[in-house]
């Protein structure tokens, strides 16, 4: 009985193992399918991981999440969503091309040139310190600042 008992353990373990292992590979087969599509200012053979570093700093560099410049619908029945990042139907996408465009613009032909090279270089925080909008404006300084004599 005891060795029947041990060959039915083994035999349950052996079929949870492959189920676990053949959704673990489905899973990665559909990753590798979606590689990145329709970029048009980040290089196009940018990695999966530096692809995802660069989202997720635009995403706190403006206090804002994936849904902000890409298309996502919810699925009835899944825990995530089903995203659409190829589509160029959100307008901030557009906005956000070109202010990356912008920024290296800014980086290579002026920040770099400027003193002794020690300047940091622009980005997206810089301006939007953690807002979907730009807040820095002169109506956002003190009104009894006294102009620099530089």
């Amino acid at each position: 009985m005891n060795m029947l008992v041990s060959k039915k353990a083994i035999m349950i373990t052996v079929v949870c193992a492959a189920m676990v292992f053949a959704q673990t590979f489905a899973q990665k087969e559909q990753h590798k399918e979606e590689k990145p599509q329709n970029l048009k200012v980040l290089p196009k053979d940018i990695s999966e991981e530096d692809l995802h570093t660069e989202m997720r700093n635009y995403s706190r560099a403006l206090g804002v999440r994936c849904n902000y410049c890409h298309e996502g619908q919810k699925i009835e029945g899944q825990e995530r969503m089903k995203w659409d990042f190829a589509s160029d139907k959100k307008e901030d996408k557009e906005v956000a091309r070109e202010m990356i465009k912008m920024t290296a613009a800014l980086n290579k032909n002026f920040i770099s040139k400027i003193g002794d090279g020690s300047l940091r270089q622009v980005t997206c925080v810089t301006c939007h310190n953690g807002n979907a909008h730009p807040i820095n404006s002169v109506d956002s300084l003190k009104k009894d600042a006294e102009p620099s004599k530089h």
